[in-house]
Parts: C-alpha cells; sequence; structure tokens
C-alpha cells in the first residue's frame, strides 16, 4: 500500500471522526488497508446516508449523483481519488462486518475481509490476493494456538479432569453420558468411522470407542495426544490420535471413508476463512457421511 494512499485514508478518517461522520472503507480499499496485496484506483469510502452532504462538502466533493438506494460523488486529496458513497436508510455504524484497523497511527473503520471474500465471484480478479491473504492470517492464527496449546497442556487436562486412569473410569461407567448432547444426532456409532477434529484430550473419542466406533483424533496439540492416549489405554480401546494442524493433514489422511466428521465446543474461532475446513471435512467423508458440528 503507497505510503500517500494510506496517509489519505488516515487523515480522511480523521476528518470523518471529528466532523461526526460515521464512515466504513470498503471494497478494495479495505482491502488495502488490512493488508491484502491489491492496488485501489481511488479510496472509496461509505458514509451514513443523511451525513452524505455534510461529508461532501467536507471533502469539496463533486455534485452527487443519486439513484432510488444510493448516491455518489468524488473529491480528490494530495492527489489520490477518492469515491464517496452511501446507502440510503442503512446504518453505518451498525455494520457488524464494520471493524477497526490501525493505519498510520490512526484506528480507521474498514469492511472485514471476509465480507469481501463472501460477496466475491470465482472470476474476481481480487480473490486470488484475497486468498494468499486469508492462508497467512491462518498461518499465524495456528501458529499462536499451537504455542498456546503446548503449555504445560498435559498438567492442566489432569489438574482439570484428573490423572487418565481417574477420568477413563468415569467415562467408562457412562460413555452415552459423555456424548451428551450429542447422542441424538450421532446415532448408534458402532462398527461406524468416525473422525474428532480439534478433539483435544480424547475424552470424546475414548467415549465413541467405548461404544464400538473405529474412532480418530486430530490435535495440534502433542500435549493433548499423551493424555488421550493414556485415557485410551487405560479405558481398553484403541485410539488413533493424529498430532496435525487440521489444515495440513498430509493427503494419505484425507480417505474419504468417514461415516461422521465430528467438531464440537469451542471449534470454529480457531479459523480465519471456514472454506478450507470445510474442504478437509469434505475429504474425509465418504459419500453418504455426515458432519456434526456443535460450536
Amino acid at each position: 500500500m503507497a505510503h500517500s494512499f494510506a496517509h489519505v485514508a488516515a487523515s480522511l478518517a480523521r476528518d470523518l471522526d471529528e466532523a461526526g461522520i460515521a464512515y466504513v472503507f470498503s471494497d478494495s480499499t479495505a482491502l488495502a488497508l488490512h493488508g491484502v496485496s491489491v492496488t485501489p484506483d481511488a479510496i472509496e469510502v461509505r458514509v451514513q446516508w443523511d451525513r452524505f452532504d455534510a461529508a461532501r462538502e467536507l471533502l469539496d466533493a463533486a455534485p452527487a449523483a443519486r439513484t432510488a438506494s444510493s448516491a455518489t460523488s468524488r473529491a480528490e486529496r494530495s492527489g489520490v481519488g477518492i469515491l464517496l458513497s452511501c446507502r440510503y436508510n442503512t446504518v453505518v455504524a451498525a455494520d457488524p462486518e464494520r471493524v477497526p484497523v490501525p493505519v498510520q497511527g490512526t484506528m480507521v473503520w474498514a469492511e472485514s475481509v471476509t465480507a469481501y471474500r463472501r460477496a466475491t465471484t470465482p472470476d474476481d480478479p481480487l480473490l486470488p490476493a484475497i486468498e494468499r491473504y486469508l492462508t497467512e492470517q491462518q498461518r499465524e492464527h495456528s501458529h499462536t494456538n499451537e504455542v498456546a496449546w503446548n503449555q504445560s497442556t498435559y498438567d492442566a487436562w489432569v489438574q482439570r479432569y484428573g490423572a487418565p486412569a481417574e477420568a477413563a473410569a468415569r467415562i467408562v461407567r457412562d460413555p452415552a453420558g459423555r456424548l451428551a448432547p450429542l447422542n441424538a444426532y450421532l446415532g448408534d456409532v458402532a462398527g461406524k468411522r468416525v473422525i474428532n477434529l480439534l478433539g483435544s484430550h480424547g475424552s470424546k473419542a475414548v467415549a465413541l470407542a467405548l461404544l464400538g466406533a473405529d474412532a480418530a483424533v486430530v490435535d495440534i496439540s502433542p500435549g493433548n495426544a499423551v493424555y488421550a492416549r493414556e485415557l485410551a489405554a487405560a479405558a481398553g480401546v484403541s485410539l488413533r490420535y493424529v498430532v496435525s494442524d487440521v489444515l495440513a493433514l498430509p493427503d494419505a489422511e484425507l480417505t474419504g471413508d468417514y461415516d461422521i466428521v465430528l467438531l464440537e465446543l469451542g471449534i470454529l474461532h480457531y479459523f480465519v476463512d471456514l472454506r478450507p475446513l470445510a474442504r478437509v471435512v469434505r475429504q474425509l467423508l465418504r459419500p453418504g457421511g455426515r458432519l456434526i458440528l456443535q460450536d
């Protein structure tokens, strides 16, 4: 992002804030401000519709072009073009996709990258840059989570659930109870292949194995794996535990023969974009297999 572009965006944001005009940078401008490698032709900014004329006056913008649902105008600052717009009868400040972004020491408001991503078509020329950005964000996010989940994880589970042998005894007494309230969706798991993605300490997978499932877990934490394997051994069941980032599973694991993929409790926040996760789930499931998600 060129220095002049960022400088003008930050100064424009400060002026709109000072004037009490709610705004959001949109489209390719928003992407650039987030750090996506795109080059906007102009700064695109949408303002609160009943403050549009005030914004146009503030920017000394051209006469407005109006339709039944919107208005636009153009201006220039420091040689950078500005496309000003509004949508009638919408509240800019209430948009859940309006997020703060730091730009040259100023916190500005911009549409989220995921909002733009959801609106893209397969032939959108900006799509490759967005995908690269989301992939890098996911890589950083996964690394942060991996570090966090390797901080005395085994000891944390011992403190919460007791030693694996103690925890296993409770699961053995009532494996179906350990799976509540998922039982209605799981059905009879005997003889079925079930994989629990981000399966943590393995208690759900061990309960599934006790009920006759061929159970596996994928999780990024070696500490989780140690606890889960000891839990399974104490419960007298077999459990396959794959230590891996779910999005980096090797091709050999994407077998397409699982009856159930299970994801439960506090999962989706680990993913910047759900599309790559959906692709992994699809590659794991057999035709007619089911994803069970609780979050």
